[in-house]
């Protein structure tokens, strides 16, 4: 097949018409000039051509502000050199925009010597690869104008000379980390160019500079190599630019996503649920400095609801039982021996050694097996659908080992890895149901392969994507492009490394997994990137269809964790503002106090009334107890074994930021495991305070004490959660609260906690200040509060209000309660209130609504308020219903 080019799009016209439009102005017969280039012990001169800039710098402002008016960018006040930015939606064409630039410059200006800048090996090979399927597509544009293009080879310095002394265009692609040093042959002089260095060459055509992805380049070494080619101007092209030099056009993720430019994203979230019951480490990070190592390690840690993941950092010695919080299963043989740096890796007193990115316990290959199962699904799926259409569908998976796809025995025999091994395992599962049986055309092992660097044997090795060693690599992958895409290539299933995030794409990627040991690190949008072009069918056609283009991502991490990843690096990297969602630095500001407010007589009636402390006592029969919390254990819901959830999303991007839809789940269950039983009865008394023989009737009574071997962790938690609840009921129905003698709130409180803002909707800006202790700004948090303060300040029967400050707290059994305001209400009569605002849907607050710790928290400020003289609590949803 042969991919087909649009000449006609909208949006990468505006691109090459901004840049084009720089230039405006320009005599096209004073473009160009030649020159003559002598060359030591040389009687001739070799003539140069080189491209001519006849404008002046205000003209060239002038041209840069009027193209950014045109295209929505707030205009430059001066000129930022003759650097000039493009921002592109990563998918949305890139390459195209800039090479088609090149015969616009030519077409309208005469301009013919390019020089592109990239980054790395992968990026010079699309660029090449893009050369060589766009060349026919703008000779018919262009009415077969001659160019020549090329690849700078530092061992063969000699075409140099052909780049200067061309008369036609002259392009040629060359790596950053060729030319920025100056030990490079090109900076070097050459005995093949007479003693010249082959950079004079270059620098002799004053060429118009192109740099793919100029985020990388901005190091003052790159900076320096990049002006030292003496560019007429640099055309900057990048979808996440860390200086927007002159920025000319922006096409952000954004606009990009709403004009149906890139593939919709979908997120298979696979997670680990209720999988506790083991001694899980993995190995996050290991650092080393001149005093100490260290390493940063995940561990299943004891916390307020139960057990929860967390990280840790750990130093030798450090005992894991101490660090989570005295769990059971790390009690024996989990002290850290020894941290290797130079290996990455640890020693655990067990005898365990755990490298970087390594982990033990927990469902992690049962984790990575379901993404594959997954993504296989998902593949087929789609495959069925897709083919009769004449549309390939690839899946990519990234891997962190190549160990993980391809594996080598002593003696040197390749051996699929266990990657490889599951995924023909799944794979031949999925071809054989019914469903599936008419895409069973090839032999397993022709549907996957793997794409990595060799060492000189031709072992497989792991590489940053950055060395020559990867050269073959990106070549093999990039020549493959289109024939990746016959629907008779084998081909489908693509393992790489996860050094391939930049530099490649195919747009008939739909599935892309990421197969790490730990969550990966790959950068949310370099990892969708690899997927986002719009499909092409058989005969090159690119497809519009939005039912069509979708990007199933398969992570292993939740989808909203995804989600606010993706969104915040947009945020970062393209400046985007999501609208109501992202927070402006400018916008906080601080809230005041009114000057005298503590001397005020309104305010010290109703503060002399409040301000003091009290504490509680409860009362409660331990058989209540008992037959309660029995009832509510027996009352759990079934306690599920471990299992590996698979939620799918779609991920929507607009100016509010970016939002999932849900679209459906499948739960794989893992019954038949034999887990460690922890001390029950322990555990449950840690985390309720009462006795091991309570604790025991309460089990014994319940029926469910068998549940603990189906998960242990999960049934310990669940019981300990429901016996507190009961013992929690028990204790508020009896909570009694006296004052405390000489213990109140201190006035100097208000002063000495500064409070800063973000001003949003809730916000009220007080106009009556002698009714409250605001200057300007009261701190809400609802709608309904806002609406409340509003109501206060116009009401004549109230004579004073303000929110009570976070700090003014009442002790209850369930945490600290903080009531919402404190109101001084006058007519027949003087009322003091302390009133919680709560919107339930009706008119009177009905308190069954609310959450069951609101609900208790609300009986003990009740208790609270009623030890206090002249003083009446009230829950309201206005201000209406304090008197009623």
């Amino acid at each position: 097949m042969k991919f087909k080019f649009e000449a006609d799009l909208e949006y990468q016209k505006e691109a090459f018409n901004a840049i084009t439009g720089i230039f405006e102005g320009q005599p096209t017969e004073d473009s160009i000039r030649e020159f003559g280039l002598q060359e030591e012990s040389s009687l001739n001169f070799i003539n140069g051509v080189s491209n001519k800039l006849a404008l002046s710098e205000e003209q060239v402002l002038q041209n840069l502000q009027e193209i950014q008016k045109k295209n929505d960018i707030l205009p430059s006040k001066e000129l930022d050199g003759m650097n000039f930015s493009v921002e592109m939606e990563t998918g949305t064409g890139k390459t195209y925009v800039y090479l088609r630039s090149v015969y616009e410059l030519y077409e309208k200006y005469g301009f013919k010597k390019y020089v592109i800048v990239v980054p790395s090996v992968a990026i010079r090979e699309g660029v090449l690869k893009n050369l060589q399927i766009t060349h026919d597509h703008f000779q018919n544009l262009y009415d077969n104008i001659p160019v020549n293009f090329q690849v700078y080879d530092s061992s063969k310095v000699s075409v140099l000379r052909r780049f200067a002394t061309g008369n036609t265009i002259e392009i040629l692609v060359i790596n950053i980390d060729s030319f920025a040093k100056d030990e490079n042959i090109i900076n070097r002089p050459n005995d093949k160019l007479s003693g010249q260095k082959p950079v004079e060459f270059i620098q002799s055509t004053n060429p118009i500079v192109i740099v793919d992805e100029p985020q990388n380049m901005e190091t003052e070494k790159r900076a320096a190599a990049l002006e030292n080619l003496k560019p007429l101007c640099t055309l900057r092209f990048s979808a996440t630019h860390r200086n927007r030099y002159n920025l000319i056009y922006s096409l952000n993720p954004v606009k990009a996503y709403d004009l149906g430019l890139v593939k919709q994203i979908e997120v298979d979230s696979i997670m680990e649920e209720n999988a506790y019951n083991d001694a899980f480490v993995a190995v996050e990070s290991i650092t080393a400095t001149k005093t100490k190592v260290l390493a940063k390690i995940s561990i299943n840690v004891n916390d307020k609801g139960g057990v929860k993941k967390k990280k840790v950092s750990v130093k030798v010695g450090d005992d894991l039982y101490r660090l989570s919080n005295q769990r059971e299963v790390y009690s024996n043989g989990y002290i850290i021996e020894e941290i290797d740096a130079a290996n990455k890796c640890i020693s655990i007193s067990n005898g365990n050694l755990l490298y970087q990115g390594n982990s033990q316990g927990g469902l992690g290959d049962e984790v990575m097996k379901f993404q594959i199962r997954k993504t296989i699904e998902e593949h087929l799926k789609k495959e069925k659908r897709l083919q009769p259409k004449g549309i390939k569908v690839l899946s990519l998976f990234f891997i962190d080992k190549v160990a993980n796809y391809r594996e080598y025995s002593e003696t040197g025999v390749v051996l699929p890895g266990k990657f490889a091994r599951w995924f023909e395992e799944i794979y031949q599962e999925y071809v054989s149901k019914p469903a599936f049986k008419n895409l069973d055309n090839f032999p397993v092992d022709k549907v996957h392969n793997g794409y990595f660097s060799t060492d000189k044997k031709g072992i497989l090795k792991d590489t940053s994507g950055m060395t020559k060693a990867d050269d073959d690599t990106y070549s093999l992958i990039m020549k493959d492009k289109e024939k990746l895409l016959d629907l008779q290539t084998p081909l489908r299933f693509i393992f790489s490394h996860s050094a391939l995030r930049e530099g490649w794409d195919n747009p008939n990627v739909f599935q892309i997994c990421t197969l790490n040991e730990t969550k990966s690190d790959i950068k949310k949008r370099q990892e969708i990137g690899r997927g986002l072009r719009l499909a092409v069918d058989r005969d090159g056609n690119r497809i519009y269809d939005q039912n069509i283009n979708r990007l199933t991502v398969i992570a292993n991490e939740a989808y909203d964790d995804f989600a606010k990843a993706l969104q915040k690096e947009i945020e970062e990297e393209c400046g985007v503002q999501f609208k109501g969602k992202i927070k402006n630095r400018k916008d906080r500001e601080a809230v005041k106090y009114r000057k005298g407010f503590e001397a005020d007589p309104k305010f010290l009636e109703i503060w002399e009334k409040i301000k003091q402390r009290t504490k509680y006592r409860v009362d409660y029969k331990t058989s209540e107890l008992i037959n309660a919390a029995a009832k509510a254990v027996k009352e759990l819901p079934p306690v599920k074994a471990p299992s590996i959830r698979s939620t799918k999303v779609s991920i929507g991007m607009d100016e509010k930021g970016i939002e999932t839809t849900y679209a459906g789940d499948k739960v794989e269950s893992y019954e038949n495991y034999g887990w460690q039983i922890p001390d029950v009865l322990g555990y449950i008394q840690s985390k309720t305070e009462l006795t091991r023989s309570t604790v025991y009737e309460i089990l014994s009574e319940s029926g469910r004490i068998k549940d603990v071997l189906v998960n242990p962790q999960l049934f310990l938690d669940l019981s300990s959660n429901a016996i507190n609840r009961s013992l929690f009921n028990l204790m508020i129905e009896g909570i009694k609260y006296e004052e405390i003698g000489g213990l109140e709130y201190e006035m100097k409180l208000f002063e000495a906690q500064e409070l800063e803002i973000f001003v949003n909707e809730f916000t009220f800006k007080v106009s009556d200040r002698t009714k409250t202790i605001y200057e300007d700004l009261m701190p809400l948090d609802s709608g309904t509060e806002s609406k409340f303060a509003q109501d206060c300040e116009s009401s004549p029967q109230i004579k004073f209000y303000f929110k009570l400050p976070f700090w003014f707290k009442v002790s209850t059994p369930i945490g600290t309660y903080n009531p919402d305001w404190a109101v001084v209400f006058e007519d027949d009569s003087k009322i003091y209130f302390v009133a919680e605002t709560k919107d339930t849907g009706s008119g009177e607050v009905d308190l069954t609504k609310l959450k069951v710790d609101e609900q208790l928290k609300i009986k003990c400020g009740k208790a609270h308020f009623e030890q206090l003289d002249e003083v009446e609590y009230r829950v309201v949803s206005k201000v209406g219903q304090l008197v009623n």
